[in-house]
C-alpha cells in the first residue's frame, strides 16, 4: 500500500520580530525598497536558541494542536536543514530523545532549500516499502547566524523558523507523485560553509528558480494527466515574492493559487514549506480529496515537486 496522508502539523517562529524599518536604517535604504524587492515586511531571528530548540518547539506545537495523536507512534524522523551545528548526534536524534520515542529511525539531510521535499519523499518511500508506518518530517533553519547583516542580497530576505509534519500510511487510495532533480555543476550560485556566511547570486537564483520550477510542475502535471484546474494550491519554498509571482505568471494561473506567507515570515529555507502547510491546514483552506503541489528549489542546486492528494 503506497498511500499516505498528512495527519498533523505544527510550526514555530522565534520571538524576535525584525521589521523592514530596522533593516532599512542599517542598510541606508527604504522600507518600500525592501518590500518591492522581496515581498517581505517581517522576519524572525533567534536570539538564545539552538537549532534543535526550534525543531523541538515546532513538534511541541504540533502535539498541542493534535492532542489525539500519540507521538510515540512515530517510527521515522527526518530533519531537513541547511544550518545545522549538530554533526553528531543529528537534530533528529535530539527530537527522539526529547519526546522519548523509543522505536524509531533518525536521519538528518542536507539538500539545500528544497530539503523538506527530499525529506518528505524519503519518508513516503520508506512507508511505501513497508519499513515505516508513521513519519515525522521537520524543516528547520537558523539563517540569521549565517547572514552578513551588511549584505543586501541576503540580510533583507533570510529568517529563522521550523515546521513539522506527520505523515502516515492509509488504506484509502490517494494520488502521489514526486519529481526531484539536482544540478550540482551550478551549485556555486548559492553556498554556505559552516564557518562562513551565506553567499547568493540573486540574479542567477531567480533565473534558475523560475525556469526549473515551472518545468518541473508542468512535467508533474503531464505524467499524472492533470491540468492546473485540478490543483487547489501550489505550495512553494518561500524564497522571494517576485519568484513566486513569476511562477504563477508562467503557469498562467492567478497569484493566489501559489500560496504565499513570505510577507510575514520571510525566507526560512527548509522550514518554509512545512510552515506554509501548517498555516493552510490551520486556516481550513484545503479539504479531503484536494490536490496540492509542493515545490522546493535552491541550494545544491536542487528542485523537487510533490503532487499530494489531501
Amino acid at each position: 500500500m503506497n498511500n499516505i496522508e498528512i495527519i498533523a502539523s505544527g510550526r514555530y517562529l522565534p520571538n524576535k520580530k525584525i521589521e523592514n524599518k530596522q533593516l532599512a536604517s542599517n542598510l541606508n535604504i527604504t522600507e518600500d525598497y525592501i518590500y518591492k524587492r522581496t515581498g517581505i515586511k517581517t522576519r524572525f531571528f533567534s536570539e538564545d536558541e539552538e537549532i534543535q530548540d526550534l525543531a523541538i518547539k515546532s513538534v511541541e506545537n504540533l502535539i498541542k494542536k493534535n492532542q489525539n495523536f500519540n507521538i510515540e507512534e512515530v517510527d521515522l524522523i527526518i530533519v531537513a536543514t541547511t544550518s545545522t551545528t549538530m554533526l553528531m548526534p543529528g537534530i533528529a536524534y535530539k527530537i527522539q530523545e526529547k519526546f522519548e520515542i523509543t522505536n524509531c529511525m533518525c536521519l538528518d539531510i542536507l539538500a539545500g532549500c528544497a530539503g523538506y521535499i527530499n525529506a518528505f519523499d524519503l519518508a513516503r518511500n520508506y512507508i511505501s516499502i513497508g519499513k515505516v508506518n508513521t513519519a515525522l518530517i521537520i524543516g528547520v533553519d537558523i539563517l540569521s547566524k549565517y547572514t552578513d547583516k551588511t549584505d543586501l542580497s541576503t540580510s533583507i530576505i533570510l529568517s529563522d523558523g521550523a515546521g513539522a509534519t506527520i505523515i502516515r500510511k492509509v488504506e484509502t487510495e490517494k494520488q502521489y507523485q514526486s519529481i526531484i532533480r539536482s544540478d550540482g555543476k551550478n551549485g556555486n550560485i548559492l553556498t554556505c560553509k559552516t564557518d562562513e556566511n551565506i553567499q547568493m547570486n540573486g540574479k542567477e537564483i531567480y533565473k534558475y528558480a523560475v525556469t526549473e520550477t515551472v518545468k518541473n510542475i508542468k512535467h508533474l502535471l503531464q505524467i499524472n494527466n492533470l491540468q492546473m484546474e485540478d490543483i487547489k494550491y501550489i505550495v512553494p519554498h518561500q524564497s522571494n515574492a517576485k519568484i513566486m509571482n513569476s511562477i504563477a505568471t508562467r503557469l498562467n494561473v492567478e497569484n493566489n493559487l501559489v500560496y504565499q506567507n513570505i510577507e510575514n515570515v520571510g525566507n526560512t529555507f527548509c522550514a518554509s514549506i512545512p510552515i506554509a502547510i501548517d498555516e493552510i491546514i490551520e486556516k481550513n483552506l484545503i479539504s479531503k480529496g484536494d490536490k496540492i503541489i509542493l515545490i522546493g528549489y535552491g541550494g545544491g542546486l536542487n528542485t523537487g515537486s510533490i503532487l499530494l492528494e489531501i
